[in-house]
């Protein structure tokens, strides 16, 4: 049987707008009330199906909104769906909100107990573990504190403690680690880790791709409510990085990036009228790929004949660090002279930038770099997402190769 299974399932919520609070507000409302402040109704979730298996890490992503977190409260049977099956075989373990199942008013320690025997654990049983939990939580100083005074991270690591000590056979964890320190984050990856070597079925949401990558074996792709997409988490993520940089390139060509400069300075005898980004097929591009080939191209106009004009390039990363200045000149290209219009390119035949949004600056000048004719300081954007396998970090990708070679053996 598998663990977690959903048939068709569905889930909406009432959206009321100023909701009225006596018999009179109720008449009043009626009276004046426009088609927009009746209520709405949202679907959350529609006709949802997948199962995930006893032992088996699955993440699920997507935009805000998808619906992922009200995925794990109807697995949790916080809300029940509107239509549809839902079957859970195991018991669960949840940390899905911020002090969600702690009260304000008791400390830490009481707390623990509280959440413990709402799990089905007898007192003695959570005194046994208690000072684990605590050790764990980093929380010795602060466990006999209410809990209303605690931060948003002692929330976590108290939450996150309780829920991987008490033995779950499925646990739930929603985008609530991201609010921890980076050691607590690690040492919660670790716990994740050996809960999983004990055939731990988790279910595991978060916008942090990477780690969705390196925990799940699975993913799942909600979009608007829906499965997008589901299966082996490499193909999964993928999908849904490749759909993301699609929306980000329409979102960036509506709004007209990279074409022309308004803050454009020089003498004026050569205007830059517009920078493009272009594939290998040619087509505009504002988002690439680590890895594909890029053009940039450089759309001038002269307003009479220039002799030995150079071209050039700045790029920036967007906090500031700049990352290389190519330009004709140092290239060997030498250009005679140029009147009217035409297009320098420059092309790259596998972009090395890792990913993030990067500026282009282009400028022209004269031959011994005195005269300005324009220049465009940083005016120009485009980005690079990384939707295969390969480097995740740092500023440039040196597409190297690995190779092993096993020692002989005796």
């Amino acid at each position: 049987m598998a663990a977690v299974t959903f048939e068709g399932v569905s889930k909406k919520f009432i959206l009321h707008y100023d909701r009225p609070r006596s018999v009179q507000e109720v008449f009043l409302a009626r009276a004046k009330r426009e088609p927009q402040d009746l209520p709405q109704v949202l679907w959350v979730l529609r006709d949802v199906s997948f199962r995930v298996e006893p032992g088996e890490t699955v993440g699920f992503i997507g935009p805000n909104g998808a619906g992922k977190s009200t995925l794990l409260k109807l697995i949790a049977r916080i809300i029940q769906p509107t239509s549809g099956r839902i079957s859970v075989d195991g018991r669960i373990s949840a940390l899905l909100e911020l002090g969600a199942g702690f009260h304000p008013d008791l400390t830490g320690r009481e707390n623990v107990y509280l959440n413990g025997s709402m799990m089905g654990f007898s007192r003695q049983r959570i005194r046994q573990r208690m000072d684990e939990i605590i050790a764990f939580a980093e929380l010795e100083r602060f466990i006999d504190v209410p809990v209303k005074h605690y931060s948003s991270g002692m929330y976590v690591r108290l939450g996150f403690s309780v829920a991987v000590h008490t033995e779950p056979e499925i646990l739930l964890v929603d985008e609530v680690l991201t609010v921890g320190d980076q050691n607590f984050q690690h040492k919660c990856i670790e716990r994740i880790l050996a809960l999983q070597r004990k055939d731990v079925t988790i279910c595991f949401v978060s916008h942090d791709l990477g780690s969705v990558q390196r925990l799940c074996s699975q993913a799942i792709w909600l979009e608007d409510g829906q499965v997008e997409a589901a299966g082996p988490v490499t193909d999964t993520v993928s999908s849904y990085l490749r759909h993301m940089a699609s929306e980000e390139e329409a979102q960036m060509s509506s709004a007209g990036s990279g074409s022309t400069a308004s803050n454009g300075w020089g003498t004026g005898d050569v205007r830059i009228e517009s920078v493009s980004f272009r594939n290998a097929q040619g087509a505009p591009r504002s988002v690439f790929h680590v890895g594909e080939s890029c053009t940039i191209c450089i759309h001038y106009r002269a307003q009479h004949r220039i002799d030995r004009p150079v071209f050039g390039l700045a790029v920036h990363r967007n906090d500031g660090v700049h990352l290389c200045g190519p330009n004709t000149d140092f290239s060997g290209l030498r250009i005679p002279f140029i009147d009217g219009e035409g297009d320098v390119l420059y092309r790259i035949e596998s972009l090395p930038l890792m990913e993030g949004t990067y500026l282009v600056s282009a400028s022209v000048h004269n031959q011994a770099d005195t005269v300005m004719y324009d220049y465009h300081d940083r005016a120009h954007a485009f980005r690079v997402r990384q939707v295969e396998d390969g480097e995740r970090y740092g500023l440039i990708s040196l597409r190297g190769e690995w190779t092993w070679t096993p020692s002989a053996q005796a």
